[in-house]
């Protein structure tokens, strides 16, 4: 597996690049946001780890910018602000995962590995009609309106989730079962980072348009619900 490390404090990075490659993984590193786009643009890579804050371009910048360019690669956001606006604003940008500084290297490996695990994986379906629109996980999209003309692009991670209740339509999931689900471990029960994708996934998708919704279960979880 090959990783883009876009990293400018040099310590962190050769500290990572260090564990990541006595891990088996090929590490190639870059130290500014330019550099690192251009590097991200050959989409040789099976997962980005970006830092927000970057000289010449930041993070957020870089990430917008590939995702114009239709460039796939799963990507980890590297933050060390605390905030959920912060964390939504890199999801925004187009991240599939984000970790807050400062990390450990296990918890960084695990995040890779869920995302490697879950881009190579086939996933389930094909398409789920789910109201007024069907949801296509291969292609990572919502279609809708006259012959599903229009679109909605979700990032990996959203579109674990969003596959993940459709395939439970009928049983509402508990934070820490998406937790486990998709990253594979109960990261010290932080289930914040699933309200977090949970919100930003509700931001995408408009019930009225859609005829769905993801609603709250009091004291269960989330499940998918349609609309009328």
């Amino acid at each position: 597996m090959r990783i883009l490390l876009i990293e400018d404090e040099e310590s962190l990075s050769e500290a990572l690049v260090y564990a990541l490659r006595r891990n088996k993984y090929e590490v190639d590193a870059a130290f500014d946001g330019k550099t690192g786009e251009e590097m991200a643009m050959n989409e040789i890579y099976d997962v980005i780890v970006l830092d927000r804050m970057l000289p010449e371009r930041d993070g957020v910048t870089l990430l917008k910018n590939i995702r114009k360019k239709d460039v796939k690669t799963p990507v980890i956001f590297l933050t060390a602000k605390h905030t959920t606006q912060d964390r939504i604003e890199g999801l925004d940008a187009g991240a599939d995962d984000y970790l807050t500084k400062p990390f450990s290297n296990e918890e960084l490996f695990a995040r890779i590995r869920a995302l490697s695990r879950r881009k190579s994986e086939v996933f389930e379906s094909e398409e789920y009609v789910v109201g007024k629109s069907k949801f296509l996980p291969r292609r990572g999209e919502i279609v809708y309106g006259d012959n599903y003309s229009k679109s909605i692009n979700l990032t990996l991670k959203e579109t674990s989730i969003l596959e993940l209740l459709c395939e439970n339509e009928n049983t509402a999931l508990t934070k820490e079962e998406i937790l486990m689900k998709l990253w594979g471990h109960n990261n010290d029960g932080d289930f914040n980072i699933v309200e977090v994708f949970v919100s930003y996934l509700r931001k995408k998708i408009n019930p009225d348009v859609l005829g769905f919704s993801i609603a709250t279960v009091r004291g269960l979880g989330y499940k998918i619900k349609t609309h009328n």
